[in-house]
């Protein structure tokens, strides 16, 4: 046997032996060493694409979320108001006149399932039971109702340092998340609204209690910033079809 014309024929074949997984012996093609780092750089990419097809599908599916949260089609003019004035007391309704009003804030009550009426009869009581000082301009009910507590030439106990040139709206809420429903959302968008217009004011006008503290109030819109933001673009949107209808 010729044993050299056999290492030749060996060598000119192109494959050599390796060891797999460090035990088995097997062959590979030599003449292709770069075909691995393409076929591993194409599954990279791959899934790459993916995981960025899937992120810009939940940025929609999220904002799609939060712009059709509600259905309410409003726009700034003056909503049914209850005036329920607080009697004038050093615990909720000083009687001291504003500085002239340069924000809306918006609050929540903190008390799941409590109505309109049970919030303002509570800030109504404080004269009595003395045991803190709160209040607020207007409150919006679990069914949308909207009772005025304090004239807006007033100040509320609602917003701390802003009490002397802002409007507070309390708003109720029928669980622990602090979630608003729709009535109330509908409401409070056309409540808000209306007082902007009433003061010169535009959307960036509104804050939340939290802007004011960092209070976690209210807390499902300091909980879901993109909720926020929409709430305010829905102001606004209230706010132009006022202006356009005036037009």
């Amino acid at each position: 046997m010729d044993l050299r014309g056999k290492n030749r024929n060996r060598r000119n074949s192109g494959r050599r032996p390796v060891r797999k997984n460090g035990s088995e012996s097997g062959y590979r093609k030599t003449g292709n060493r770069g075909g691995g780092h393409g076929r591993i750089r194409g599954r990279n990419a791959k899934a790459g694409i993916l995981l960025l097809t899937v992120l810009t599908a939940a940025l929609i599916l999220r904002a799609c979320l939060w712009s059709g949260e509600y259905h309410v089609d409003v726009d700034a003019s003056e909503p049914e108001i209850d005036v329920q004035l607080l009697d004038v007391n050093p615990y909720s309704r000083p009687g001291i006149q504003s500085d002239g009003i340069t924000g809306i804030v918006i609050h929540y009550t903190a008390n799941p399932g409590s109505t309109a009426q049970e919030n303002r009869d509570y800030f109504n009581g404080l004269q009595y039971s003395q045991e803190t000082s709160a209040s607020s301009n207007f409150i919006v009910g679990l069914d949308g109702e909207v009772i005025q507590c304090v004239p807006t030439w007033e100040i509320a106990y609602a917003s701390n340092e802003r009490n002397h040139d802002t409007v507070s709206i309390e708003v109720c809420h029928p669980d622990a998340t602090g979630k608003f429903t729709e009535d109330t959302y509908g409401s409070l968008v056309q409540l808000t609204a209306w007082l902007c217009v009433k003061f010169g004011l535009s959307q960036d006008d509104v804050i939340r209690h939290y802007d004011v503290t960092g209070k976690n109030c209210p807390k499902y819109y300091v909980e879901h910033e993109d909720a926020w933001e929409a709430f305010k673009d829905q102001v606004g949107q209230a706010i132009q079809k006022t202006a356009e209808a005036g037009s």
